[in-house]
């Protein structure tokens, strides 16, 4: 009488098996494998796909899920299934395919499967149905195909989102959009003054060119951001306290001064010194006169420039109790004085021989180094005896002493 196979003898063990050979379950979620169960395999699926939600390999273990929750459903009596994740390293080649091997046989001593299902993302995990079939037989292979776009699609998509990128952002639409528009406006209105003045249609070439180089113009130096930015500036602008202001226009003023001053210097030397000599002997001969000339037109207003620049700092120095006050009214006087240096110089280039104006250039010398002495003697004694109206610390003092 023949003996009867026990149950357990004749059951089907069918492992569902998940292939990552570039380890990307390790690498990128930092899950070690291999991973036996639904639950095991749903867990490492989920963190995969939230680490990178485009990795395949986390829709393969999906993959592999529903089809065993599938096969669980239709089972045979005489079958037991499981699921099953194994991984390689990203390095791939000889190490990822002994490591997949390894934890092969380790799923295999654990859970004893007769058969395998291998799912596979792709044809660098299906390399390894070799290594498989070696050790136990494969019965399917379920390759996953993931929906991505197509190289139409993906086309087709991106000009969509440029074409409403053109549309609807007013930085692009007022060149796609505004000047085409305004273009074929103005071709509308001429087109119609055609049928009232016949060749009127002819000047829309006109206004096409005076358009689009008024419009590149425009871009092209960045006159609409400069202007823009004028506009921005203009509209958050804090004056600063009153002080600040009358240095400021001073300082605005005393340059005016200065340039119309070298203005006025040049007339002087062209109607006192035309006309001019053409050779270079002659020149240099001339060029006393020139300075004398030049100078005599330039010193009045460089003098009240420079005189109003110092003015407006001083006011602002009294208001700011700053010691530097002190020098700048002394830096005024020297400054008025110097009108006389520069008047003598003149003088004296304009006749160099004359005894008198050689005099007043020494005289005027004198004195301006006289009021320069005086004026630090004084700097010297109205600090010291003003200290308590300056806001200084005790190491600026002896500094500016």
């Amino acid at each position: 009488m023949a003996n009867k196979e026990s149950p357990q003898q004749t059951q089907k063990r069918i492992l569902i098996l998940c292939v990552d050979r570039d380890g990307d379950l390790e690498v990128k979620a930092g899950i070690k494998t291999p991973l036996l169960g639904r639950t095991a395999n749903l867990d490492a699926a989920v963190a995969l796909a939230l680490k990178d939600p485009e990795e395949t390999d986390a829709n393969a273990m999906f993959e592999a899920i529903r089809l065993y929750d599938r096969l669980q459903n239709e089972k045979q009596p005489d079958e037991t299934f499981e699921v099953a994740t194994i991984s390689g390293t990203e390095l791939s080649g000889v190490s990822a395919d002994r490591k997949l091997v390894a934890e092969l046989a380790n799923l295999l001593d654990t859970f004893g499967a007769g058969e395998v299902i291998l799912v596979s993302d792709g044809y660098s995990d299906e390399a390894v149905l070799p290594l498989i079939e070696s050790r136990v037989p494969v019965s399917s292979v379920r390759r996953i195909v993931i929906k991505h776009s197509e190289s139409i699609e993906e086309t087709a998509a991106l000009f969509t989102k440029y074409m409403r990128l053109l549309i609807d952002n007013p930085r692009y639409s007022r060149v796609a959009l505004g000047l085409p528009g305004l273009l074929v406006l103005i071709f509308g209105v001429f087109w119609a003054l055609d049928f009232l003045v016949p060749g009127t249609l002819l000047y829309y070439g006109i206004a096409i060119i005076i358009i689009i180089g008024g419009f590149l113009i425009l871009k092209g130096f960045g006159v609409d951001r400069s202007a823009k930015d004028l506009y921005k500036w203009a509209r958050e602008y804090t004056p600063p306290p009153l002080p600040m202001q009358i240095s400021n226009y001073t300082i605005i003023a005393g340059i005016l001064c200065v340039a119309v001053s070298v203005y006025l210097g040049v007339s002087s030397v062209a109607n006192n010194v035309a006309p001019f000599p053409t050779d270079f002997g002659a020149w240099i001969g001339t060029i006393p006169n020139i300075a004398a000339f030049f100078i005599k037109g330039v010193m009045d207003l460089l003098v009240v420039g420079l005189s109003l620049t110092l003015a407006g700092r001083s006011i602002r120095f009294y208001f700011e109790r700053d010691p530097k006050l002190l020098r700048t009214v002394a830096l005024i006087v020297t400054v008025g004085w110097s009108r006389w240096i520069l008047d003598s110089t003149a003088n004296l280039l304009s006749k160099p021989f004359d005894a008198v104006f050689f005099q007043n250039f020494i005289f005027s010398i004198i004195v301006g180094i006289l009021i320069g002495v005086a004026s630090i003697l004084l700097i010297i004694i109205v600090q010291r005896s003003s200290i308590d109206f300056f806001k200084k610390n005790e190491e600026e003092q002896i500094e500016e002493i």
